[in-house]
């Protein structure tokens, strides 16, 4: 049984955005979804540098744990995927 690497979501556009991403899909020969995954990659590559998650990682160091350069893969993913969630008052 093969595993999907890619998840699938549903959204909605408007009818405009639609007629626009079939016409790019047969002019470049590809799919509706590819051109959405381009689109969204192309997004965030363009987000200004404080909102990339990775750069929650600068001052790490100084949180006192002495095992960083052992667990560093560990930290960094317990902190990315907190990234974007809203923390409760």
């Amino acid at each position: 049984m093969r595993t999907l690497k890619k998840k699938p979501i549903q959204i909605y556009i408007e009818p405009k955005q639609e007629v626009l991403l079939e016409q790019l899909a047969r002019e470049r020969g590809s799919s509706k979804a590819e051109i959405i995954r381009l689109s969204i990659d192309k997004y965030i590559s363009e987000l200004p540098i404080e909102k990339d998650p990775a750069m929650g990682i600068i001052g790490l160091g100084k949180s006192g744990k002495k095992d960083i350069s052992e667990k560093h893969d560990i930290y960094i993913a317990e902190h990315v995927s907190g990234y974007g969630k809203k923390k409760r008052k």
